[in-house]
């Protein structure tokens, strides 16, 4: 019978030998413990918290292979590279081996010249490969990011969900799940979906006291990431955004402006990844603009700051993103740039999702995430709170809600009654933007046929900007006081809440609504083209119908104009910096076409650009993401 104490001993030598280290943190140690005893293991640790390590140590102590699973190839190499400059014998399979490799690697692994065989989850479960895995002495299944088996995960892959199988294939092996981030209901989830046997769970804390959450209104966003930067420009750290070409524009407005930056995604080849990836890594940039693809598996421990740029659908891709400041304990920054803009833009493309099942579930996420940002109270207490943990102690500083200690707020009762008077006025059938332009006392044409210049509430507004009008309408809608009508392009409805204001006397009490400080940047700032800053009231009620769900082929119905018409309105719309949906106006593979073409020639006028993309291109689809290039971080 071995002991505990002979485990000890082995645990500690292969940790001083093999690894470097001395001593194992305490979750670490309990967790080692259990998979050297064979038992299934559910570890929930946060990010920079040394999951890698449980599964990776005990791989030298027992006999055998360590089958991990890893959701993607990049991951996979870098843990592979690290492993082997370490001495252990670890190997890969994925989709960047040919058949030959792939016969190769499996070769050595029969003969046993393999510890750590990594995979990715739809490899695993191929019935050849199963077959294989049969006849090998398997030591342990560990199961990485295993959040991915949940439908209720931030991050559901649904070739995860084949994993199940392995307990009826496999009986005699134990399997150990790994995540960063889970929620109660994510974590039974995972532990059903993995049909784990009476599991060792592990919850480690998710506090990370090192790190100053922080909310900025995403408005002058780019300046304020200025200002921001030109103060550590020697420090490292890491932007996230939602898209490749966004990536692309912002690490090269930064580069521009004096800084060491760079862009990582997936649409870069694997070399020019693995380049970009390496010079951070080294200190040769000190700053990488990335997308979600960036960062799992990254050990860079003196990373200062992790800035959004673009809000995440949820707070767990969030905590995980941001856990990557600070992993050597030092402060650090998590920055997220807000605006209510982004959760619309993720609601639109949620919902092009075919299961509604699954856009139930992301709509849940994206709601608490945008409470979050929206927040009032302790950032850090709300975060742990979603992962039902209990903050005893905040450290000092914590957040920057805690730091200011006071929110401001005003009465915006008056205010709440014009606009709920106004969409009641109008039979509660028109969008936002035209129920401004009433308030705002517009001479707009659409207003005039309707006759709505005759209203009590025509022009009542004009004291307050349009930019207010839209801060007190978002803020309505959060708090529940208004709706929108979907099935009604979006039409504005007062609720039961709403009535309250109206009839009742409720009052309505909200954030005070601050014009963002500009401060002057010790660079200068790139200075993109000059544009135009008004639109006429064609262009507007365009913009409007365009707003409420219409294309630029039914409002040209509509209005009984020619579509070019409607699409040159839409284009003058975006050059004045009003934010479209440009997905809904120019393709995807289109606009990363139009994007390179006008890099590669700079400032130009249009037909030059037009001849290079050709017949297939219209003169409206390059002034859309002319304007998107030139205003994205306006």
């Amino acid at each position: 019978m071995v002991t505990d104490t002979t485990y000890d001993a082995r645990v500690l030598a292969a940790l001083r030998s093999t690894f470097g280290f001395t001593a194992l943190w305490p979750l670490q140690e309990r967790i080692i413990h259990a998979i050297l005893q064979r038992q299934d293991v559910f570890a929930l640790m946060p990010t920079g918290g040394g999951k890698s390590l449980c599964y990776q140590l005990p791989a030298l102590l027992h006999p055998g292979v360590t089958i991990v699973v890893s959701p993607l190839i990049a991951l996979m190499k870098d843990q592979v590279d690290r492993l082997q400059s370490l001495g252990i014998a670890a190997a890969f399979i994925n989709s960047s081996l040919d058949t030959a490799e792939v016969r190769t690697c499996q070769a050595a692994v029969a003969q046993g010249k393999v510890k750590l065989l990594y995979v990715a989850p739809e490899r695993l479960m191929l019935p050849g490969f199963l077959e294989f895995l049969s006849r090998l002495d398997i030591a342990l299944f560990a199961i990485d990011e295993a959040h991915c088996i949940s439908e209720w995960g931030h991050d559901f892959r649904p070739e995860y969900r084949g994993l199940s199988r392995l307990r009826e294939l496999f009986p005699s092996v134990a399997v150990a799940a790994f995540t960063a981030t889970a929620t109660q209901r994510v974590q039974a989830d995972i532990l059903a979906q993995l049909r784990l046997r009476t599991p060792a769970v592990f919850r480690g804390s998710l506090n990370r006291p090192n790190l100053f959450y922080q909310v900025w209104p995403k408005q002058a966003g780019y300046q304020r990431l200025v200002n921001y930067l030109s103060a550590r420009r020697q420090s490292s750290g890491i932007i996230y955004v939602q898209a490749r070409a966004a990536a692309d524009r912002l690490a090269s407005r930064l580069q521009n402006d004096g800084f060491s930056a760079a862009a990582y995604h997936a649409g870069l080849e694997a070399e020019e990844r693995r380049l970009r990836q390496d010079a951070f890594l080294q200190n040769d940039v000190n700053i990488i603009v990335a997308t979600i693809a960036f960062g799992m598996g990254i050990d860079k421990p003196n990373v200062r700051y992790v800035i959004h740029f673009d809000m995440p659908r949820n707070l767990e891709g969030y905590y995980q993103e941001s856990g990557r400041a600070g992993r050597d304990g030092q402060p650090s920054d998590a920055i997220l740039l807000y605006t209510f803009g982004d959760a619309i833009k993720h609601t639109h493309f949620i919902r092009q999702n075919p299961s509604e099942a699954q856009q139930k579930v992301a709509e849940e996420q994206l709601a608490k995430m945008v409470k979050w940002a929206e927040g009032v109270s302790c950032r850090r207490q709300s975060l742990l709170a979603y992962f039902a943990e209990t903050l005893d102690a905040r450290p000092a500083p914590c957040c920057d809600l805690c730091h200011v200690l006071v929110t401001e707020e005003a009465d915006y009762t008056i205010a709440a009654q014009m606009l709920l008077s106004c969409a009641r006025r109008t039979g509660e059938a028109f969008g936002l933007t035209y129920l401004i332009r009433v308030l705002c006392g517009s001479r707009d044409q659409r207003i005039l046929a309707q006759g709505h210049q005759r209203l009590s509430t025509y022009g009542i507004g004009k004291d307050r900007t349009r930019q207010e009008w839209r801060y007190l309408a978002q803020e309505m809608l959060r708090k529940g006081y208004i709706r929108l009508n979907a099935g009604r392009f979006n039409a504005v409805e007062g609720t039961t809440l709403g009535e309250d204001v109206l009839f009742r006397g409720r009052k309505v009490s909200l954030p005070a609504m601050h014009t963002p400080e500009r401060q002057q940047s010790p660079v200068a700032p790139s200075t993109p083209p000059s544009k135009p800053t008004t639109i006429g009231d064609s262009v507007r009620m365009t913009l409007d119908m365009f707003l409420q769900g219409m294309s630029p082929a039914e409002i040209a119905a509509q209005r009984q104009l020619a579509t070019s018409t409607i699409e040159s309105h839409l284009a003058r719309a975006m050059e004045t910096g009003e934010s479209l949906d440009l997905p809904r106006l120019v393709s995807n593979e289109k606009c990363h076409t139009i994007e390179e073409v006008l890099r590669r020639l700079g400032p130009s006028p249009l037909k030059p650009v037009k001849d290079a993309l050709g017949e297939n291109y219209t003169y409206a689809e390059i002034r859309y993401v002319r304007a998107a290039l030139r205003d994205s971080y306006e």
